[in-house]
């Protein structure tokens, strides 16, 4: 138990850390790359505002046409060109002055700007800004080179430290995850050996009871209705005693389920079989496909248990005359155990969602009627989850309750 809430512990603390780190890398990263395009953009701006030029010198400390989140240095810092062309794509006019480049490779990048369908954007390091001027078409691109290249400087330092991070947070959490799951595991065993110790003191008055109601029949007969009362009542308490025993065994560590390849096809067959005559008796139909040669690496007791309770749960609850349709096939690698019915009350959602705790029950008065203990369907998920696979309950239109166990082939 102690190992299996670490793993959980473990497991969820890992995940949230790595959503953390990644929601703080990303967000920090795309800060900084829209820093990089704010920036190239402001320039951008300014040299279309000029006709792919900065303004002329100003004797001012600081020139007044340039914007105030922007250096005075960015005009001498600046690498860019600008090319312009007519309506057939012709090249008119080419500045190169301010970068060093051969033309042929600003004439092909030029162009590539021209075709994109953006007005501005990425063409390999160089931002650029399409303006219309007239007939014409004037690219200016701007050398980003270098701040793209301390962007994915960044962005590899901020993943490596992350990493480095996670990785020893990872351990601590390993660490020290048993001394936090520990108080809670041994209160969870202590509950369970409880139940199980109960159970078995409560076997022996209870067989007593019964052996007591026997000798009283057999002396007042059998229709002596408070002795009726009693079996029946000590016979329901025996079933619960015995589900929960199996239950809290289920559950704990030390008695984990031996798992052989065995006919899972055959064993559903054998379960299901003993329940037509039960069907027939209370005027419904069970409705048996099931797909041949299917193997299961499990528990055959077990799955042959999980049979029993998934349909002796439809025959409980199912309308009077109504069909019960039990399926076993093979999809893709997972077999699939589904049992359906037609529930005699209605299904809300909500209770969908507690149908598989223990001492559940969404209708009390047809519990007892029925003689649930409400715990059934918390075995059926303990025996699937033993086996590694997973149950679920549905019900599409309020009426029908269809369990699905899918188990890894």
């Amino acid at each position: 138990m102690i190992r299996k809430l670490k793993r959980k512990f473990i497991a969820l603390a890992l995940t949230a850390l790595f959503v953390l780190l990644a929601i703080i890398v990303l967000g920090m990263n795309l800060l900084n790359y829209r820093s990089v395009v704010k920036e190239a953009d402001s320039t951008l701006a300014l040299l279309s505002e000029n006709k792919g030029t900065f303004p002329g010198p100003d004797s001012a400390p600081r020139p007044k046409w340039l914007p105030k989140d922007m250096s005075p240095e960015t005009p001498y810092e600046s690498r860019y060109f600008t090319i312009v062309f007519d309506e057939e794509q012709t090249t008119v006019y080419i500045d190169l002055n301010r970068i060093t480049i051969d033309q042929a490779t600003a004439v092909d990048y030029a162009v590539e700007a021209y075709e994109a369908n953006r007005d501005s954007g990425f063409v390999g390091d160089f931002r650029y800004f399409k303006v219309a001027e007239g007939s014409n078409t004037r690219i200016i691109l701007l050398d980003c080179g270098r701040k793209l290249g301390i962007f994915h400087d960044f962005v590899k330092f901020s993943v490596l430290i992350s990493l480095i991070g996670y990785v020893i947070t990872a351990l601590v959490i390993c660490i020290v995850a048993g001394r936090f799951v520990r108080p809670v595991a041994e209160s969870q065993e202590r509950q369970k050996r409880f139940i199980t110790d109960a159970g078995h003191e409560i076997k022996t008055p209870l067989t007593i009871i019964s052996a007591n109601v026997d000798l009283l029949q057999m002396e007042l007969g059998d229709e002596n209705e408070s002795l009726k009362d009693i079996r029946q009542q000590a016979e329901r308490l025996t079933g619960l005693t015995n589900d929960l025993v199996y239950l809290s065994k289920m559950e704990e560590s030390q008695s984990k389920l031996t798992m052989v390849d065995f006919p899972v096809s055959e064993i559903v067959a054998e379960a299901a079989e003993q329940f037509k005559t039960l069907a027939q008796a209370q005027g419904k139909e069970l409705n048996c496909n099931i797909q041949l040669m299917l193997t299961l690496n499990g528990n055959d007791k077990a799955i042959s248990k999980l049979v029993s309770l998934l349909l002796d749960n439809a025959m409980k609850y199912s309308d009077q005359g109504s069909q019960i349709d039990l399926f076993l096939e093979k999809q893709g690698r997972k077999i699939m155990l589904t049992v359906g019915n037609i529930s005699a009350v209605p299904i809300s959602q909500d209770s969908l969602k507690h149908v598989f705790e223990r001492f559940y029950r969404p209708d009390a008065s047809r519990n007892s009627e029925t003689g649930g203990h409400g715990i059934g369907l918390s075995t059926a998920q303990a025996i699937v989850e033993d086996h590694g696979g997973k149950i679920a309950a549905a019900s599409p239109d309020g009426r029908a309750f269809i369990i699905t166990a899918t188990f890894p082939g």
